[in-house]
């Protein structure tokens, strides 16, 4: 009887160390493919999509500003003539 504990001991020893090997290996695998952490990702996703809003808000900025140039000059050009 004393036989079946140190049986179930030594799978559980086993186990134990095949899966540390496994984790090890997977460990290696996954930082050979360069592949970033999930919340280093959603940063940089959060920084792009700001980056993104801001230049949409830039690009209409821009577009009424060439607008009022070109009503300036051709207010300009007509009152001249």
């Amino acid at each position: 009887m004393t036989e079946f504990p140190k049986f179930f001991d030594l799978i559980s020893g086993v186990r134990d160390e095949i899966e540390t090997i496994i984790r090890a290996r997977l460990d290696e695998a996954l930082r050979r493919l360069s592949l970033v952490k999930r919340d280093e990702f959603e940063a940089v996703q959060e920084m792009a999509t700001r980056a993104r809003m801001a230049q949409d808000a830039l690009e209409s900025r821009l577009a009424a500003l060439e607008l009022r140039v070109q009503m300036l000059e051709s207010g300009v050009s007509g009152a001249a003539e």
